[in-house]
C-alpha cells in the first residue's frame, strides 16, 4: 500500500523536473545561428534557393515578393534562415497577421439548421457578435495563409529536420520577440504540418502543441492518364454520368471553358468572383488584393493556370491551378452566385478542370483543400491529415488554448470511391 501512496508523488515531482527542463531550454540559445528579414530580397537569394530549391514552390523569391506587394492589408510577410556554422540548414518564410473576431462568421441559416450546436446559435446573438467584433489579436504563423499545406518551412537537403526543429523554434521565438516594437504577439502557429513531416516531437520541447484541422483531400492520379477524358474513363458509370450531365449543363447555359492567359484585363472581375465566394466562407483570415493573381501568374509563369467559364462576353466563373513539383493545387475560385442559382453548375464543372490542369502538367497528385468535402471525395479525393502546431506566448495559456481548441469542431471527409473496382 505505501508504495502506491508515493507513485502519484514521483509522478508528480518528475513532471515538475520535466517542465522546469523544457523551460530552462526554451530560454537558452540553441547554438544555431540566424539571419531575419522584412523582405525576402534583403537575404543571400544564393543561400535560400539553395535550401528551398526542392520545397515549395510558394517558397521561390518572385513568388514571396508577390505576397510581399500584394498581401493582404492585415498581413506583414516575414523571413528567417537558420545555420550551422556558415552552412544554411533552413529557411522560414513566415506571416504577421493581425486578425479582428468578425473576420469569423457562420451563415445563419446553417448554424440554426443544425440543432445538435446550441453553442453556435448562442454565439450568434447580437451581444455575442458584438463581443466577437472587439477581438484583436496578432498571430505569427510559419507558414502562408493564402494557401494550404506546408509551404513556410523548407531543409536544406541530407539535413535531419529532427535535429533542426530546435533552430526553427528558436527562430520563431526571436521573429515573435522582434515584433513587440509593433504590437504584442501571442500566438505563434505552425501551419498544415502533414504526416510526412518528421521529427516534429522536438517542438514538444518548446511548448508546441498539434491541433487537428479539416483535411486536404487529394486525388492521386493514374500515371496512365492523358487526359481528362482518360479519367472520366476511369470512373464507374453513376459518377462518370454525372461528370458529363454537369458539363453538359454548364454548355445548355451559354457557357464556355476558355483558358485565361493574361489575367490583368479582367482582374477586376476575377477579384469580384472571388469575393462571392470568400464572402461566404465561415472564416476570413485573409482577403486578396484585386492584383494578387494576376501577380501570382506573372511571378509563377508556365506553373499557373486560370480556366474561366465565359458566357458571351461576360466571364461567370474562374479557378486557378499551381504546378507545386509533382502536385497541383487547385488553387482560388469564384463564380457568380446567381447564375449558379439559375442552375449554371459552375462550381463542379470549374473544380473538375482542375484534373485537366494536372494531367496537363504530368502531376501525380491534385491537392483540392479543405472545403466542399462532399463533392471532392466524389471525385476521387481521399482526406490528408493536416494539423497547426501552436504555442501562446504564457506558457499557462497553452493548456487553456488547447481544452478551447479540442472543443472546435472539424468535418470528417466522407467516405466515397466513384472508380471502377478492378477484377
Amino acid at each position: 500500500m505505501p508504495h502506491k501512496s508515493r507513485n502519484p508523488l514521483k509522478r508528480l515531482a518528475s513532471s515538475i523536473i520535466r517542465m522546469q527542463e523544457r523551460h530552462k531550454e526554451r530560454h537558452r540559445p540553441t547554438g544555431f545561428g540566424f539571419v531575419f528579414a522584412d523582405r525576402v530580397g534583403y537575404l543571400d537569394l544564393a543561400q535560400w534557393q539553395g535550401v528551398t530549391a526542392s520545397a515549395s514552390v510558394l517558397l521561390r523569391p518572385e513568388v514571396l515578393q508577390v505576397f510581399e506587394k500584394e498581401a493582404p492589408d492585415n498581413v506583414q510577410q516575414r523571413y528567417a534562415m537558420v545555420f550551422r556554422g556558415e552552412r544554411s540548414i533552413a529557411g522560414i518564410a513566415a506571416q504577421v497577421v493581425s486578425i479582428r473576431g468578425d473576420r469569423f462568421s457562420r451563415d445563419r441559416e446553417m448554424a440554426r439548421a443544425d440543432r445538435t450546436r446550441p453553442m453556435l446559435r448562442r454565439a450568434l446573438s447580437p451581444a455575442a457578435r458584438a463581443a466577437q467584433a472587439q477581438i484583436r489579436e496578432r498571430l505569427l504563423v510559419a507558414g502562408n495563409l493564402l494557401a494550404w499545406g506546408f509551404h513556410g518551412i523548407a531543409f536544406a537537403p541530407g539535413e535531419d529536420p529532427e535535429a533542426v526543429w530546435p533552430g526553427i523554434a528558436e527562430a520563431l521565438y526571436r521573429l515573435r520577440r522582434a515584433e513587440r516594437l509593433t504590437g504584442q504577439t501571442n500566438l505563434v502557429l505552425l501551419k498544415d504540418i502533414t504526416p510526412k513531416e518528421t521529427g516534429l516531437e522536438a517542438l514538444k520541447r518548446f511548448g508546441y502543441r498539434p491541433l487537428e484541422t479539416e483535411p486536404n483531400m487529394v486525388l492521386e492520379l493514374n500515371p496512365s492518364w492523358r487526359n481528362y477524358e482518360d479519367y472520366l474513363s476511369a470512373l464507374d458509370a453513376k459518377y462518370r454520368r454525372n461528370a458529363k450531365a454537369t458539363a453538359q449543363k454548364l454548355a445548355g447555359a451559354g457557357c464556355k471553358l476558355e483558358q485565361l492567359t493574361d489575367l490583368a484585363p479582367d482582374s477586376q472581375r476575377l477579384h469580384e468572383l472571388y469575393l462571392a465566394v470568400q464572402g461566404n466562407s465561415s472564416m476570413r483570415l485573409v482577403t486578396l488584393q484585386p492584383g494578387f493573381l494576376p501577380a501570382l501568374a506573372g511571378a509563377l509563369g508556365p506553373d499557373f493556370r486560370c480556366t474561366v467559364a465565359r458566357r458571351g462576353g461576360e466571364i461567370l466563373g474562374f479557378v486557378t491551378s499551381i504546378r507545386d513539383g509533382g502536385t497541383s493545387i487547385a488553387y482560388y475560385l469564384g463564380f457568380d452566385r446567381a447564375a449558379a442559382a439559375e442552375g449554371a453548375p459552375l462550381y463542379l464543372r470549374l473544380l473538375h478542370t482542375t484534373i485537366s490542369d494536372a494531367i496537363h502538367w504530368g502531376c501525380r497528385r491534385v491537392s483540392l483543400g479543405r472545403t466542399a468535402l462532399e463533392p471532392k471525395a466524389a471525385m476521387g479525393a481521399k482526406p490528408e491529415a493536416m494539423a497547426v502546431w501552436l504555442r501562446h506566448r504564457v506558457p499557462a495559456m497553452n493548456w487553456l488554448l488547447q481544452s478551447m481548441l479540442r472543443a472546435v469542431p472539424h468535418e470528417e471527409a466522407p467516405e466515397r470511391n466513384p472508380f471502377k473496382v478492378s477484377a
